[in-house]
């Protein structure tokens, strides 16, 4: 069996031209999108943008032009952009960037601005909603009166070869984002990177009654975009053209050395695996220009004063970057550093908060809130991202926001909390298929895995083949799945090396081993808990299997997000359910029915073939107490240590582990009963020995 055709089987590739070059991209349909794996980019004309349609990202008009004739590659589909995902470009279009002047330069053409009808037509059309956000205090009513938000209107960012133009980036960051084959932003990208790039009139908030003519207000952002739709790119671009700028501003040797030696950027992420990617994104973009990017490690200090070194007067393991990436605990314990007075860090500017929900809820809030109040720099620009930011989130982040500039008494005028989101807030992403099947009993779930292993097998509406990710509730439950589908997968497809599984109690090492072989297409069945549930870019997943339903509806909007990535059609979201599960399956059967809505799968009467209109009304809602309590702790028959026997994972029936469990415990008593006889017999012997026999004659 050819495993690379076993890998593309449910990869759905897109039509080539006459030549043979990969033209379109491996996905169709509204939400598809540029950022992907496609050799020979379309660049579609500017007039489709003005008129009364959405921008056509692939299209095979004789009017467009693409950048390069090379012939298409082999793309690596589980790669989150390594070398091998890059589109080649002809040089010139690099150069043309990295060189402006000559006289087939376009990057330094005036950029035209658009009216504020025009700006509103393109926001529409595209499902961006910007806002500016009101002061916890006031929330959304006053006096009893409910307070609209104020929505803004700024102008957008159409293409990435505009970004030289309009905010002047630099020449290398512009050349390496043609190299890395970013032509058109997506949804996200074009409504968050005005807001932190440009300035007030580019926000929109010149508009503003209040407004004053300052040129460039400071700005917080929060963000709201789907899995998948390039929210990375989206804030690392303004950081690093930010970096980019006060490097420049130094002007003498001696202070661009001092500040070479500290840190002026953090991204905090909440698990090592996307702290990681989210580095070899960096590292990509940064190529060239004088940057540097380092995650954080074991071991690592960061210089926080200039005289801050150890007892032998040396500086121990000293951090030198520009910027770090790293995990709330692993940065919170060396900002304290077994101090007991608080440390800070003023040479920070810029602080990004990956998947914020996750960084502000109580697992990882302490951390994260102590780094943030670290970051004593009065310009320090805040941004929020993840595909799920509820209201009791919102809050805390501007309440945060704006206690911290109270406490260090900076002028809040002239300052705006900003929120962008692209498409239906807290919603699955569309163009994945979902759905819901009922196992009944964990054998069920078994039987169902089992049959999903086997593309001959029971289909659920759709084929489910390689690769893909399982997850479940517990690492405990992960490690008996992977113990009971071992050797499901046939020698002659590799065996047991094709499925593996990742949690957080194995090793950093371990770990990234695992990762690279999920990449490289050796290991084609994963399983996990919510470890890999958030931000893990597998470009190539066929689909995901909860195995054990999500214990919240942002957590099912993640785990079915590593699939669909970059608008890559094809792929399905299996949720599979018990008896046990009935009570709480109807928060994620209404996420369901949402998603398919705005895909337009079916209309409001019948939610869309997976999920009838009486499935929705015969599930039971789930109270404010129960979302609680499952959030909390899950599935109380699946949480750690329950000793249930009727959520096993395992194959064998009730009356079989009866039988063994009779012969463990009379081979127990056995063993007891012989220990006792021992020690009996040798307590006889020695008092034996020692009882006194009289006087010999």
């Amino acid at each position: 069996m050819d495993p690379f055709k076993l890998l593309t089987k449910g990869t759905k590739l897109s039509a080539k031209s006459q030549d043979g070059r990969l033209v379109v991209l491996p996905s169709a349909g509204p939400a598809k999108t540029p950022q992907t794996l496609a050799v020979g980019v379309i660049v579609p004309e500017q007039d489709a943008i003005t008129k009364g349609t959405k921008r056509k990202r692939t299209t095979s008009s004789s009017t467009e032009k693409p950048l390069s004739s090379v012939p298409p590659q082999v793309p690596d589909f589980f790669s989150h952009g390594t070398t091998a995902d890059v589109p080649i470009v002809n040089n010139k279009a690099i150069n043309d960037i990295q060189h402006p002047g000559s006289t087939d330069d376009t990057s330094e053409l005036s950029f035209v601005r658009k009216s504020e009808i025009e700006c509103q037509q393109i926001l529409r059309r595209h499902k961006i909603k910007l806002t500016l956000m009101k002061s916890v205090a006031s929330k959304k009513r006053i006096n009893g009166k409910k307070v609209e938000m104020v929505q803004l209107t700024p102008q957008p960012l159409e293409d990435f070869a505009s970004l030289r133009s309009r905010f002047k980036i630099s020449k290398r960051l512009a050349g390496n984002l043609v190299q890395l084959g970013y032509t058109l932003p997506t949804e996200v990208q074009l409504g968050a990177i005005p807001l932190l790039l440009g300035n007030d009139e580019d926000r929109g908030l010149h508009r503003l009654p209040k407004w004053k003519n300052t040129g460039k207000s400071h700005v917080d952002l929060l963000s709201v975009a789907p899995t998948g739709s390039g929210k990375t790119l989206a804030f690392l671009i303004p950081v690093i053209q930010g970096l980019l700028n006060s490097k420049h501003e130094s002007s003498t040797s001696e202070e661009a050395n001092t500040l070479n030696a500290h840190i002026k950027a953090i991204i905090l992420a909440p698990t090592h695996e996307l702290a990681d990617q989210i580095v070899n994104e960096s590292r990509k973009l940064v190529q060239g220009t004088g940057l540097k990017v380092s995650g954080m490690k074991k071991g690592m200090r960061i210089l926080i004063d200039q005289d801050d070194k150890n007892s032998a007067g040396e500086v121990d393991s000293i951090v030198k970057a520009d910027l770090l990436i790293s995990t709330p605990m692993a940065l919170a314990n060396v900002i304290a550093s077994d101090s007991s007075e608080a440390r800070t860090v003023p040479s920070i500017h810029y602080l990004v908060m990956d998947e914020a929900d996750v960084l502000l809820d109580p697992l990882f809030r302490e951390q994260t809130v102590a780094i943030w109040n670290a970051c004593t720099n009065p310009g320090l620009q805040v941004s929020f991202w993840s595909a799920t930011i509820g209201a009791s989130i919102e809050n805390l982040a501007q309440e945060l926001i704006i206690t911290r500039r109270k406490e260090l008494k900076i002028p809040s005028k002239n300052h705006y909390i900003l929120r962008v989101i692209a498409g239906l807030k807290d919603s699955a992403i569309p163009i994945v298929s979902h759905r819901l099947t009922y196992a009944a009993t964990e054998q069920g779930k078994l039987l169902a895995i089992r049959q999903i292993l086997r593309p001959t097998g029971f289909e659920y509406g759709h084929s489910l083949r390689p690769p893909f990710l399982v997850f479940t509730q517990t690492i405990s439950r992960a490690t008996a799945l992977h113990s009971e589908l071992l050797y499901d997968i046939p020698f002659e497809a590799g065996g047991s090396n094709r499925i593996a599984v990742l949690h957080s109690s194995l090793s950093d090492t371990a770990r990234s081993d695992i990762m690279t072989r999920f990449r490289r297409g050796e290991i084609w069945i994963l399983i996990t808990t919510d470890l890999l549930s958030r931000g893990i870019d597998f470009r190539g997943v066929n689909g995901i299997v909860n195995y054990d339903i999500p214990t919240t509806s942002a957590a099912y909007v993640h785990r079915a997000g590593r699939t669909g990535r970059a608008g890559r059609e094809g792929g399905i979201a299996i949720t599979l359910y018990t008896k046990e599960d009935i009570p709480y399956v109807k928060n994620i059967a209404n996420v369901i029915a949402a998603s398919e809505r705005v895909h337009g799968k079916k209309s409001s009467e019948q939610a869309g073939e997976s999920l009838p209109r009486w499935l929705l009304d015969a599930l039971p809602n789930v109270s404010k107490k129960t979302k609680k309590e499952l959030k909390k702790r899950g599935v109380k028959e699946r949480a750690a240590g329950f000793m249930g026997s009727s959520v096993r994972i395992s194959t064998k029936s009730g009356f079989q582990r009866q039988l063994e469990d009779k012969k463990k415990g009379a081979r127990a008593a056995s063993q007891k009963k012989t220990l006792e006889s021992e020690v009996e017999a040798e307590h006889e012997q020695l008092g034996s020995e020692s009882e006194w026999g009289g006087l010999e004659d």
